[in-house]
């Protein structure tokens, strides 16, 4: 029996597509155990795929699956019911079942409104979903004089139509040893990571404590690194970690930290925590183990919104966290969120001011949304007599200050642009205040985090930034000051390049290539100094190491090209100074 486990597209699109672009873990799992349990599981991810129900039509087709699970969010739900309108039409016969956090807040919601959904799982979707196939699979998943209520009625955690009217089994019971699972990295490839389930905080704005009921589980350490060991080995050398709080329990982190090590994993990952419950010892061996980015929610500088918010941190645990993570070599990265309750220019500046004496070198803003399963959802639910039906609208989420006359769009997004902008102005500043610690063990992370750093400057989020060709030059340089960084060489190297100083390029290209001779983008940028000077003859001893390199290939034959034409004019293609002719471009 063919199962599909399908990741739906959003309804909007996003300046920055990251945070909704990968598939949810949760599938990864219920894919091996369907897997380790004899089932033929496939996993599709359907972002991006708005607009093209012809091509979504094509892949149904084609797998032809006789059950179809979705991970549905809020953002993607009309995504997971249009896929499945489109299966349905495809073959009445396909079972669809919705899974994830809205379908466990919202399931009496899609089952009740879209007949092209089947069944709903709320909660902990592994065992649930599991059986749900079994007992599918047991009648041929063509039920026949059964219906989908008599086969599903006795699983729990999962939602069904039993004369028309949604009803919701008894609760699965949470999964008592996350261990359990198979490890998805047995059967699939994936970079997001997550070493707990759960979350103790109370933000009013997240439905993670409903959720999780404010439990925290934890797979053991070498489960986790055994998932990072089997990805790397299939090349996947970047993780992100999507714990709510990956810190919580510091002896676990350590010892998942020493694992990597020990293992010898060259990786580098990013991980999300709470500013009061990061300290010295679980940051120096985060930063040893490859972590080079902490994303911390702040939320506010006011402290009356952060209460408001349900964010129990003071300001000092703040100040505190961003020190220490950036004092590590560790890129301390900032969420914000603007229009809350109360919200005011005041307060806003109250945020500014916190930006200034955190001093964070990634940011990110966003306005507060509404989402079923929060606090907050069932106060404005209370207040304001809306129910369920409003997830029948056409949108991703509520976004608060529509239910606030205190709060006008335009104010809203005058207070974006005013956030935004005050952190990109500031953003040099705070790259060249970053305080490291002097502890010589430490300097190759130094290198690194200073090198990564630049690199938004010179090729990344940054590089439109009007001071940025000189941030990333400062940055480049200091890094080198700690440690020889490959990343800082070229860097470097590029930049000098651009501003047409050749001979600075070629000299600091020349000192990365002494420590990594066989690098064969530094000897490439060197040779295309060389050819930006007139020296073919020399960009061409550099290039003939890299015979089966195209791009080595298409410099070479520049070079010749230019001898030949120099031949033919009796011009002497070696110049001493700066080149005065047009520059070659040197590959990022």
């Amino acid at each position: 029996m063919k199962i599909l486990l399908i990741y739906p597209y959003c309804l909007e699109r996003r300046r920055d597509e990251t945070d909704v672009s990968a598939v949810p873990m949760g599938l990864y799992y219920i894919g091996a155990l369907l897997r380790e349990n004899g089932y033929d599981a496939e996993i599709l991810s359907c972002h991006g795929m708005a607009g093209e129900p012809e091509r979504i039509r094509e892949i149904l087709r084609e797998k032809a699956p006789r059950v179809i699970g979705f991970s549905v969010l809020n953002a993607n739900r009309w995504g997971a019911v249009e896929i499945a309108g489109i299966a349905k039409a495809l073959d009445p016969g396909v079972t669809t079942v919705v899974g994830g956090v809205a379908a466990t807040f919202l399931w009496q919601h899609l089952l009740g409104r879209f007949a092209e959904i089947d069944l709903a799982v709320a909660g902990e979707g592994e065992f649930p979903f599991l059986e749900l196939v079994k007992a599918l699979a047991a009648t041929g998943n063509r039920p026949g004089k059964k219906s989908l209520a008599e086969i599903v009625g006795h699983i729990p955690g999962v939602a069904f139509r039993r004369r028309g009217t949604p009803v919701l089994n008894e609760a699965a019971p949470p999964i008592p040893d996350l261990d359990r699972l198979p490890n998805p990295a047995r059967h699939f490839t994936y970079q997001h990571l997550s070493l707990t389930r759960g979350c103790p905080g109370r933000c009013t704005f997240c439905a993670s404590p409903r959720l999780w009921d404010r439990k925290v589980r934890f797979h053991s350490a070498d489960y986790f690194v055994d998932q990072m060991s089997l990805l790397h080995a299939r090349g996947v050398g970047f993780f992100y970690v999507s714990d709510d709080t990956f810190t919580l329990k510091k002896d676990r982190v350590i010892a998942v930290c020493r694992e990597i090590l020990r293992r010898g994993l060259r990786i580098s990952w990013a991980a999300i925590s709470r500013v009061d419950a990061v300290d010295e010892e679980v940051l120096r061996w985060m930063r040893r183990a490859g972590c080079v980015q902490i994303s911390y929610g702040v939320e506010s500088g006011s402290e009356r919104i952060r209460k408001r918010l349900g964010k129990n941190i003071t300001r000092e645990q703040i100040q505190r966290a961003f020190a220490l993570t950036t004092a590590f070599g560790i890129l301390a990265r900032a969420y914000f969120i603007y229009g809350c309750p109360g919200e005011t220019w005041e307060t806003l500046e109250e945020t500014q001011a916190l930006i200034r004496e955190i001093k964070p070198l990634a940011a990110v803003f966003y306005i507060l949304d509404i989402l079923p399963g929060t606090a907050l959802y069932d106060e404005i639910r209370q207040r304001d007599g809306i129910t369920d039906d409003i997830w029948g609208r056409r949108i991703e989420d509520i976004p608060y200050y529509t239910r606030d006359p205190d709060l006008p769009e335009a104010l809203i997004l005058a207070f974006g642009r005013s956030l935004r902008d005050h952190f990109r102005a500031h953003l040099p500043g705070f790259a060249d205040a970053a305080a490291l610690k002097d502890d010589p063990a430490l300097y190759p992370c130094h290198a690194d985090f200073l090198s990564r750093l630049a690199m938004t400057f010179s090729h990344g989020d940054y590089a439109d930034h009007p001071e940025a060709p000189a941030t990333a030059e400062r940055l480049y340089a200091r890094a080198l000051g700690y440690h020889p960084d490959h990343r800082a060489f070229l860097g470097l190297g590029i930049l000098h390049q651009r501003r047409q100083r050749f001979s600075a390029s070629i000299r600091i290209l020349e000192e990365g290539i002494r420590h990594f001779p066989g690098s064969e983008s530094l000897n490439l940028a060197a040779a295309v100094g060389h050819m930006n000077m007139g020296r073919y003859n020399q960009a061409l001893a550099v290039l003939e190491k890299f015979p089966h390199s195209k791009a080595a290939a298409d410099y070479a034959a520049q070079c010749r090209h230019a001898l030949k034409n120099a031949a033919d004019n009796s011009i002497r293609p070696e110049e001493d100074g700066e080149n005065p002719h047009e520059p070659v471009d040197t590959a990022p």
